[in-house]
């Protein structure tokens, strides 16, 4: 069973804040060959692709869940073990991003072994 580690409102929002500036961060970093453009704007990032595709992660306050929408599903993610995991399919939000990236750039993305 998983242990959630959300304590609080302010939790939450200090733990998003964080995955949101390490998203920007992997992104700024990421020397592919498709350019991913990315806004964050009102705690709502959008990643647009070459292909005018679009991949949306926002907060959902209320349930203490970030959550991410591709073109071709959305995922739900919550703060359990000191990492986000989706609800669903029990894989961290990074795998999925990555995935989700590369599908809708139609190139192999990997943004978790960058080198500052």
């Amino acid at each position: 069973m998983y242990k959630k580690n959300i304590k609080n409102i302010h939790h939450f929002n200090k733990l998003s804040e964080q995955l949101f500036n390490d998203i920007e961060e992997k992104i700024d970093n990421y020397h592919g060959n498709s350019d991913i453009d990315y806004e964050n704007n009102y705690n709502i990032i959008t990643l647009t692709f070459e292909n005018k595709s679009k991949i949306i992660i926002n907060k959902q306050e209320p349930l203490f869940q970030i959550w991410l929408a591709t073109m071709n599903s959305g995922y739900h993610f919550e703060y359990v073990n000191d990492t986000w995991i989706c609800n669903r399919t029990q894989k961290n939000f990074w795998d999925i991003l990555e995935q989700s990236c590369s599908n809708q750039s139609n190139e192999i993305v990997k943004l978790t072994n960058y080198k500052k």
